[in-house]
């Protein structure tokens, strides 16, 4: 493992505590019961989706060594990995501001579209590349 698949996999692993630190987080917010039902669900959603995009990420990268791809694409790669996980759980969380909802679905949209060139570029060079 050596390049960009390296360091993005070490980006993913630091970041998997600050979501353990969420669950935590999110535990202390349900027990005060200062947000609405609707603040509760995405700050739920989007602690969920973190955690899971995140172990999507490793798999991917994982995978992604294992291709042929240049490494200029596997840079592109991993880049749309780690904007697509911040954008995608991070949308969850601009649900909670007063007015950003509509914004908040659009990054929540933004990342998925992220996510998805990722995964089908990797799946290209796992069919073709590799």
């Amino acid at each position: 493992m050596e390049g960009p698949i390296r360091l993005f996999t070490v980006i993913a692993l630091v970041s998997l505590p600050t979501v353990m630190y969420g669950g935590y987080a999110l535990m202390g917010v349900l027990r005060e019961k200062k947000l609405t039902e609707h603040q509760r669900g995405m700050f739920r959603a989007g602690h969920a989706h973190a955690g899971v995009l995140l172990v999507l990420a490793l798999v991917a990268l994982q995978i992604l060594g294992q291709t042929g791809l240049p490494a200029a694409a596997l840079w592109v790669v991993c880049f749309l990995l780690l904007f697509g996980v911040l954008a995608q759980s991070g949308g969850f969380f601009l649900h909670l501001a007063p007015g950003k909802g509509k914004l908040g679905g659009r990054v929540t949209s933004a990342g998925a579209v992220l996510l998805g060139a990722a995964i089908l570029t990797t799946a290209y060079g796992v069919a073709f590349a590799g």
